[in-house]
């Protein structure tokens, strides 16, 4: 049987595109152009992130990573990294579970943290100050609430307030330390003892009920009962 190109061509896509079988692909790495190395890593360490790795190779080739406190991701500063402009990049995001006190933070820090803002729309920021509202989003809605701050080259960075997750948007819970994670089990063991006086039974699949609140909570979803 004969098709269209369009029903040809959204078949062909569906498949290819089925995230069931598409390979795991993580966000790992984000380049910032910066005209002076030094500086960028004293402002980002000044931040509290991660002085992952410092190689100076060579006169015009240096890396050096950073990774933001309880971020699977990090950024790369450095000397013959990336051709693009020291202070060009927009858009980067940091997400927070508390905007304000993220806010108060990067103040005492000496950093110059804007105001918090949502936009008009309630979906997303847009650019520029373009339907921008001071405040948090109204009911402080998760993903709604964001800040601005700026690296000494220019660079911009945007932190948005995110306390529950869209439901499948997480499915891996990080913790950056053993204490953390074991902090993390005993709420979940406690947890898991009340659900057990809810049922009145012992539960075989306490590991698949441990796993589930783990990400739940690290997501900022509602925990299994």
């Amino acid at each position: 049987m004969s098709t269209s190109l369009g029903e040809s061509t959204a078949t062909t896509r569906g498949a290819a595109h089925d995230p069931s079988t598409a390979p795991a692909l993580k966000l790992e790495l984000a380049v910032v152009p910066v005209a002076d190395v030094d500086r960028a890593t004293a402002f980002y360490t000044r931040l509290g992130w991660t002085l992952d790795v410092d190689v100076p190779v060579a006169d015009d080739y240096r890396v050096v990573e950073l990774t933001p406190p309880g971020s699977p991701a990090s950024i790369i500063v450095g000397t013959g990294v990336t051709d693009a402009e020291p202070g060009s990049a927009r858009g980067l995001h940091l997400v927070t579970r508390d905007i304000e006190a993220t806010r108060a933070d990067l103040l005492a820090r000496g950093v110059d943290a804007g105001d918090v803002f949502h936009d008009a729309g309630g979906v997303f920021h847009r650019a520029g100050t373009a339907a921008r509202v001071a405040g948090l989003a109204p009911g402080r809605a998760s993903y709604g609430s964001f800040l601005e701050f700026a690296d000494p080259d220019g660079n911009t960075w945007t932190v948005q307030e995110v306390t529950e997750r869209i439901p499948g948007r997480v499915t891996q819970a990080r913790y950056d330390s053993a204490a953390e994670l074991a902090d993390a089990l005993r709420e979940a063991a406690a947890a898991h003892g009340e659900h057990e006086a809810r049922t009145g039974e012992e539960d075989p699949n306490w590991p698949d009920w441990y796993a589930e609140y783990l990400v739940r909570v690290a997501a900022g979803q509602q925990p299994p009962q």
